[in-house]
């Protein structure tokens, strides 16, 4: 039976605004969720997810996601698709023929779908998909946040496989990867694909049975993103401050509050890497404050001593509207809050670390949990 439900637009924006800022400024674009939404409300599709309970555990299982840097393309790549005479096959609808292709190729009926990661596009794509091909969707993901690599997720934590896997780009390619090494050849192999369909491909990977899937997913993270988007909305709705809001019902922490002042950036390898650069307003005037990202958020300095780091969640918001904004379009001027949020305890493990530590990215930087830094 449903646990939850997007019944009309105003859920989807709700949802889409909570998938927003939980994903810490990557986790797809929410104009890539809102038209999946949207397009499925249009055609009568029910948008449900169930409780992990209601998932039989001799169900097979799987999680498709998005692949690729959240860069915006290039003039060069795009002249690259026109050159090659490139067309759009299968659109917003390449992850439903990731997750049939690996049923076909497994020899397995899907019982049910896991979302990879919390963001405006990694999360509604998997529910729209679930919802297109009668399959439930599990109120939860493998990650608590939007991570860039497998090795930030719960499969790796816990050491299950996530091969096979299918690889689907909206041109029309299909691969099939039978088994990698390792997680690490695994990302490769996924982002070289994402680079060679010019940016982004969908996956269908982690086949686990239910029984094994329900030892790993981080429970009812889309029920909390639904209900942290009606929160800020209606925050705002009734001249509250949003991001206080946000900062409740996260239990998380105010961490700086500025104006923007620039973005490094490079689109490098499949993914988008670079440093947003905060000066303090207000009560933070006269302090600085930089996020490095990995498409997503992960290591952060305040006056330029590391600050909040990864597992932890460090999240840019419009200061104003308390929405999330994602690297791929924050940019010089925009005022906006760094919120912190407590990531997965699990991954303060000295494997958890070693995938999704401030070492793990190639700084030389010791994670200090958030609690201890906000003196909480």
């Amino acid at each position: 039976m449903p646990r939850g439900a997007l019944r009309n637009r105003q859920d989807c924006e709700d949802f889409i605004r909570g998938c927003l800022f939980m994903g810490t400024g990557g986790g797809g674009g929410p104009d890539w969720g809102r038209s999946m939404l949207n397009a499925a409300l249009e055609d009568g599709l029910k948008l449900e997810w169930v409780d992990i309970s209601e998932i039989p555990d001799d169900a097979w299982t799987c999680t498709p996601y998005g692949m690729g840097s959240i860069a915006p393309p290039s003039p060069e790549t795009e002249a690259h698709i026109r050159r090659m005479g490139l067309v759009d096959r299968y659109g917003h609808r390449s992850m439903e023929v990731a997750v049939q292709e690996l049923a076909a190729y497994a020899g397995v009926k899907m019982g049910a779908i896991v979302p990879s990661e919390l963001g405006a596009g990694n999360t509604p794509a998997p529910l729209v998909t679930g919802a297109r091909l009668g399959i439930p969707v599990v109120d939860g993901d493998y990650a608590g946040r939007a991570i860039p690599e497998e090795m930030q997720g719960t499969p790796y934590l816990y050491q299950k496989n996530s091969w096979p896997f299918t690889s689907v780009d909206r041109w029309g390619n299909i691969v099939i990867v039978k088994e990698t090494c390792n997680p690490y050849m695994l990302e490769r192999i996924g982002k070289m694909l994402s680079v060679a369909a010019y940016g982004k491909c969908t996956i269908a990977a982690t086949l686990l049975r239910a029984d094994e899937m329900k030892q790993i997913v981080v429970p009812a993270t889309l029920t909390k993103c639904l209900e942290l988007g009606r929160t800020i909305r209606r925050a705002r709705e009734a001249g509250r401050d949003p991001i206080r809001a946000a900062v409740e019902v996260t239990g998380g922490w105010l961490l700086f509050e500025g104006e923007v002042t620039g973005k490094d950036w490079e689109d490098r390898e499949g993914y988008m890497f670079g440093t947003i650069h905060i000066r303090g307003t207000g009560n933070y005037a006269g302090h600085t404050f930089d996020v490095w990202f990995k498409n997503e958020n992960h290591v952060s300095w305040l006056d330029g001593n590391p600050f909040v780091c990864s597992p932890d969640l460090v999240v840019i918001a419009d200061r104003q509207t308390g929405e999330g904004i994602t690297n791929t379009v924050v940019d010089a001027g925009m005022e906006v809050a760094a919120v912190g949020i407590k990531g997965l305890e699990a991954f303060r493990s000295e494997r958890g670390l070693a995938g999704a530590g401030p070492r793990y990215f190639g700084f030389d930087v010791d994670y200090v949990p958030i609690e201890a830094l906000m003196g909480k």
